[in-house]
């Protein structure tokens, strides 16, 4: 057969995902004929059926699966070099960091202060976005690095691991389990998270699009009403929602430590597993400005891991930073720099992209 072309795989994709050819049509801004004769012509050279259909339904065959896997990592390595050539030619680069606000560990500025020290570093871009977006900022092109609390799908990634930070169960304060100082996993039975899943299982970590913030959750048990009728969008939303009772959330105690409310109890859980958070950046990356942020970032964890671990989790009343003295101190042992503000060096400074 010939070569395939990235239109055909385009096509292919958007009928794949629709599993409609009606609405994959319109997905792709075209009439529903041609896009059926490209289908089959697609077929024709290929020697195999990608599509069982039926006058009521369209699906995938065996090998339209494997297509369908293979296609759209084709598709994100054109996109990603176009990008990353686009990129690359720009006058002034960028290095572009991708994560989800808040979910640092509280390092972010620790880590964009030692990275001003090396000698390779650039200005940076912060990528912001929800969880699950910095994978595929990175394979797209999108973004250079990223720190993430777990890395969910390393198809064409490499990681190093950074530190692990204590998880905590955020409930409202007037919640019968908030009157004891310690709980476990058992506890909660009855109770859901904010994308319904049953919180005695614990939740992936952590991340409120995954542990989380997602899809419209039951009510927990006993809750004053009958849960979101759309995905939460925000830690402001979300913390709202354990407020009223309605569901209760897994939150990395730096989360924890920047975020007390009066109406919001935080509570260690025994049998909870750590958030571990870790920097990825992709496989075939050769830039010297990512190996210089990587690192300042495992330098400055490395540093802070054992002040983390020394913290006591009682958040009730937090006093001064979250980043503690002794963590600056310890990272300047390390060779990274003292804590500043994000954005604050006039010769390296840091834009947002959302």
């Amino acid at each position: 057969m010939n070569d395939l072309e990235s239109r055909q795989l385009r096509y292919f994709v958007a009928v794949a995902e629709e599993l409609n050819f009606g609405r994959a049509a319109e997905r792709l801004g075209m009439a529903q004929p041609p896009l059926s004769r490209a289908i089959r012509e697609l077929e024709r050279g290929l020697g195999v059926r990608l599509f069982e259909r039926t006058t009521r339904q369209v699906g995938l065959t065996p090998a339209g699966e494997v297509l369908l896997r293979d296609a759209r990592t084709a598709l994100e390595a054109i996109t990603a070099a176009a990008r990353r050539a686009a990129h690359a030619g720009r006058p002034a680069p960028e290095l572009r960091l991708a994560l989800k606000a808040d979910f640092d560990a509280g390092l972010l500025p620790q880590f964009l202060a030692a990275y001003r020290r090396e000698p390779e570093a650039i200005p940076v871009e912060l990528v912001l976005g929800g969880r699950g977006d910095q994978e595929a900022a990175l394979r797209d092109g999108r973004a250079d690095v990223a720190v993430l609390p777990e890395l969910t799908d390393g198809r064409g990634l490499d990681a190093e691991p950074l530190l692990t930070e204590p998880r905590l169960v955020a409930l409202a304060a007037s919640d019968p389990l908030a009157a004891r100082s310690s709980l476990s996993l058992a506890d909660f039975a009855g109770r859901v998270l904010p994308d319904g899943r049953p919180a005695e299982l614990g939740g992936p970590p952590p991340g409120p699009d995954g542990g989380g913030i997602g899809a419209p959750g039951r009510p927990a048990a006993g809750g004053p009403f009958a849960g979101s009728r759309r995905p939460v969008r925000d830690l402001t939303e979300l913390f709202s929602l354990v407020e009223l009772g309605g569901v209760i959330w897994f939150v990395p105690v730096s989360i924890a430590r920047r975020h007390a409310r009066p109406g919001i109890a935080y509570r260690p859980v025994r049998d909870l597993a750590p958030a571990e958070f870790c920097v990825v950046w992709p496989q075939d990356c050769r830039s010297p400005a990512v190996a210089a942020f990587v690192r300042a970032a495992t330098a400055v964890a490395a540093a802070a891991q054992p002040v983390i671990d020394a913290q006591p989790l009682d958040v009730a009343r937090p006093v001064g930073p979250a980043w503690p003295a002794e963590a600056g101190q310890r990272a300047d042992a390390a060779g990274a720099a003292p804590p500043s503000r994000p954005g604050s060096s006039a010769t390296n400074p840091v834009t947002v992209r959302r």
